[in-house]
């Protein structure tokens, strides 16, 4: 069979890996991005508790309607479903409705707004960029100081602007509808950091700040932490849902792929014009543009897997299209090849794979990317 009638079709995503920390809605996102032809790794840092198994947020919010909130503060969409969800079954729905009737209520984000509209309430006021420190920057702006304020958690305390609110002379209630709870089986976590370690994903996924603490958690507890961060820097781009995803992975000096929308859909998006314009190597050749991805090549649309040392081999030569590089530059070039019958070998192969005779041996002298 043919390598044009046996190729994979070609995606946006066709020949990268993605790794995704991702729980909710994993499935989902995970979809969108095979569907463009990316291989997924799996490996969720964090679920969401059920809130039935949480008693607390019903304690929590009977005290929050007993102390009568001036101001209620929505975090997210999910959290505020999650909340009346919890209150309607203990019969304090309709109690907590009133509450955000009579209060200022301020959402995070669209989402959050969307959510409050959607349970026939009044439209909140929202933040700009989404966060919670621009929420409470407004707050503190209008004087807060003894004022009942009443904060809808979101998984993970935000103790810096509780601390800011309190310090303003708020009274500050909170109420958390769910927690972030450990989603790894003990294993996959592990394996998805060793990944990264070793370069084997082009892009790491984030879809909440505590899946990046629980990433680096755990990579501190498998001595992997430093190795890890370096390659987040360096050759493993990492992509955040939004800012506030983004926050732990800038604390640690890594510099996210952050998309314009913080939505999952936008973040695909962001992920696939990245590898387009910097993962990829493409070379104009005299049988058509050559694509270089990680994980194979394509050669005008159609795409052909190809082994790591392969891949290792074509990218050296597409470095410098044209010019001759020795055996031993190639060796050097391929991580665990180490003579040169090895190397012949991986360029015999890599022949065979290939569309077109693309890989030139020059006599005594070694290999060149026939473009």
């Amino acid at each position: 069979m043919s390598a044009e009638l046996s190729a994979p079709e070609l995606g946006e995503l066709t020949g990268f890996r993605i790794g995704v920390t991702a729980h909710r809605r994993a499935t989902d996102f995970i979809s969108a991005l095979e569907r463009r032809g990316a291989q997924v790794v799996h490996a969720p840092a964090l679920m969401i508790s059920p809130v039935t198994e949480d008693a607390r947020v019903v304690e929590d919010t009977r005290t929050l309607l007993a102390h009568r909130p001036e101001i209620l503060v929505v975090t997210t969409a999910y959290g505020l479903r999650r909340w009346f969800e919890a209150a309607d079954a203990a019969g304090l729905g309709e109690d907590l409705r009133d509450a955000f009737r009579a209060a200022r209520v301020l959402a995070r984000g669209a989402k959050a707004r969307g959510q409050v509209l959607s349970l026939e309430l009044d439209d909140p006021e929202v933040s700009s960029d989404e966060r919670t420190s621009s929420v409470v920057d407004r707050l503190l702006a209008d004087g807060v100081a003894g004022t009942r304020v009443a904060v809808q958690l979101h998984g993970l305390t935000d103790e810096i602007q509780l601390e800011r609110l309190v310090a303003a002379g708020a009274r500050v209630d909170t109420v958390a509808p769910y927690r972030w709870l450990s989603a790894d089986d003990g294993e996959r976590l592990p394996a998805l950091i060793r990944d990264v370690c070793e370069r084997r994903l082009d892009v790491l996924t984030f879809t909440a700040a505590p899946a990046v603490d629980s990433l680096f958690s755990t990579a501190q507890e498998t001595g992997h932490y430093d190795r890890l961060v370096e390659a987040l820097r360096t050759d493993v781009t990492a992509a955040a849902v939004g800012p506030v995803c983004a926050g732990p992975l800038l604390e640690a000096g890594v510099e996210p792929l952050v998309p314009e929308r913080f939505r999952l859909g936008a973040l695909v998006r962001a992920v696939c014009t990245h590898v387009a314009g910097v993962r990829t190597v493409v070379v104009p050749t005299r049988y058509g543009t050559l694509r270089l991805m990680s994980t194979g090549t394509a050669l005008d649309g159609t795409y052909v897997p190809l082994s790591e040392a392969q891949v290792a081999v074509l990218r050296a030569l597409a470095g410098s299209p044209g010019a001759v590089l020795s055996r031993a530059q190639l060796l050097s070039a391929v991580p665990g090849l180490d003579t040169e019958h090895a190397l012949e070998m991986v360029i015999s192969r890599l022949r065979k794979a290939l569309p077109a005779p693309l890989v030139a041996t020059i006599i005594k002298r070694g290999y060149r990317l026939d473009a």
